[in-house]
């Protein structure tokens, strides 16, 4: 898999990297895994006076089917709080100001404890998500009227991280939780993943 990424990816980066208690390579990993759970590729947009307008995630889609649910705009405040995050903390991770794309994805601090709520939509699959070799601990679980997948990044050491698929008619939502570096980890982060994503299910698209 080959990443390629913009600015306002690594701005996150490098945001990380300053708060982290750990290896800068580690945060690269796991930042980069809120974005390369499906394969994707990040592109970027067109600049204007140096300054990106916007950043792709995944191939340019021609004719190809695209993202159509956007959870940075489409997610009202009380599916924000229905999840337990602060609707003020949103960061984009991926939004393409224009143009077919793959995925959109936009994160959120959680209020319930020292972690991160990530939403992301993608024309990738389930399917997509069991052949990926980068994940491991593949597991089925209900996620409302949906059939549900759990997996981790296996590039996240600390296994900070966990992510919670649900089906969708354009690809597949996925709900990710992301420990906050330095802090102990008191939950175990699959079981919070699959939590906020059977809060969320109701207020996603079929």
């Amino acid at each position: 898999m080959r990443l390629i990424l913009c600015r306002g990816v690594w701005a996150e980066v490098r945001r990380d990297m300053r708060t982290a208690i750990v290896a800068p390579k580690v945060v690269v990993r796991t930042v980069l895994a809120g974005i390369a759970v499906a394969g994707l590729v990040a592109g970027c947009s067109p600049t204007k006076d140096g300054n990106p307008q916007g950043v792709v995630s995944g191939t340019p889609t021609s004719g190809e089917q695209t993202v159509q649910f956007n959870p940075c705009t489409d997610l009202s405040d009380e599916a924000l709080r229905a999840i337990h995050v602060d609707p003020a903390t949103k960061y984009t991770v991926t939004d393409a100001a224009r143009g077919g794309v793959s995925a959109r994805i936009c994160k959120w601090d959680s209020t319930q404890g020292p972690y991160f709520v990530t939403v992301s939509s993608t024309t990738s699959t389930q399917d997509d998500a069991r052949k990926n070799d980068s994940l491991t601990g593949l597991r089925d679980v209900k996620i409302g009227p949906r059939s549900g997948l759990t997996y981790k990044d296996k590039s996240d050491e600390g296994n900070l991280r966990c992510y919670a698929s649900l089906p969708a008619a354009q690809g597949m939502f996925e709900v990710t939780v992301g420990w906050r570096y330095g802090d102990p980890v008191t939950r175990d982060v699959c079981e919070l993943a699959v939590e906020h994503a059977k809060q969320l299910e109701p207020y996603l698209p079929k």
